[in-house]
């Protein structure tokens, strides 16, 4: 190893004695670099169309579009280091002692960058396994949002209030994975509470019917409402309703707002937390 690297020093040394003893070197260095140019731009170029036909090809297999972009860019860096390889060889580099040189600073670069080889590794888990899609509504790392790409070390995630999330795919895999999105159908979980002299038969109905009047409340599965507990200050009811999940919020926020409006209209009332407090007076 060591004979090896000390041969590619001696190479480049080589050439700075053939520049100040030949000047007519300069005209042969000047060709080498303008092909070694050439290579990079038109290999950098294949690596692009190469990659481009690679994502349009597994587009017509009807290939997820997170598995289409990965393979994208995986295709165009393993062409573009053969080509780099490539360009430094018509410079008059040896390869195999430049491959030997980089396999060993790529041993100890590997030591330090475990954590992106982690990444690299959890983004293709996230490809093959496929826990969620574009366009899915996930919860991961702690961040809440709509999956907008993976990336070979990271994913990048929209939040509600339009905030891009950078997340490292090693944190992903790493944690629980919730998909808010991929069964299609979500349902609301509310608890609403009457007053203990309310008719609560009468509240439970009120409920119900608001609940089957939205039009964004879906028909089956059916509404459920159940009285869940006798609270301290109120009567609860479990309010569960079914919705498509792109409207889980807006429904959420008119129901709140409209089984208020539909309870008081109807006798019914919300009480606050209260205590009864009993003084006895000792003589």
């Amino acid at each position: 190893m060591e004979q090896e690297e000390a041969s590619f020093v001696d190479q480049i040394k080589s050439y700075f004695t053939d520049f100040i003893n030949n000047p007519e070197a300069l005209i042969g260095i000047f060709k080498q670099l303008v092909l070694a140019f050439l290579i990079f731009w038109i290999g950098r170029r294949i690596a692009r169309w190469m990659s481009n036909l690679t994502a349009k090809a597994l587009d017509k297999s009807g290939n997820d579009p997170i598995l289409v972009n990965f393979l994208k860019n995986l295709v165009y860096y393993v062409i573009l280091v053969a080509v780099v390889i490539m360009a430094l060889g018509q410079l008059g580099v040896q390869t195999t002692s430049l491959i030997a040189v980089m396999g060993a600073a790529g041993l100890a670069i590997g030591l330090a960058l475990k954590d992106s080889l982690s990444n690299f590794a959890s983004g293709v888990m996230l490809v093959l396994f496929r826990p969620f899609k574009l366009g899915d509504i996930v919860e991961v790392a702690g961040a809440t949002g709509k999956v907008q790409e993976i990336r070979i070390f990271s994913t990048i995630i929209k939040t509600p209030d339009n905030r891009e999330v950078i997340v490292p795919n090693g944190l992903i895999t790493s944690d629980v994975i919730t998909n808010l999105t991929s069964q299609g159908n979500r349902r609301i979980d509310l608890l609403i509470g009457v007053s203990y002299d309310d008719d609560i038969k009468k509240a439970k109905q009120i409920i119900t019917d608001t609940l089957t009047a939205h039009p964004l409340v879906l028909k089956d599965p059916g509404v459920s409402v159940f009285l869940m507990e006798l609270a301290d200050s109120s009567i609860n009811f479990a309010v569960r309703p079914w919705v498509q999940a792109d409207d889980y919020w807006t429904v959420h926020g008119d129901l709140m707002e409209q089984l208020k409006v539909n309870l008081e209209a109807g006798g019914c009332s919300f009480p606050y937390p209260q205590q009864d407090v009993h003084m006895h007076q000792v003589q």
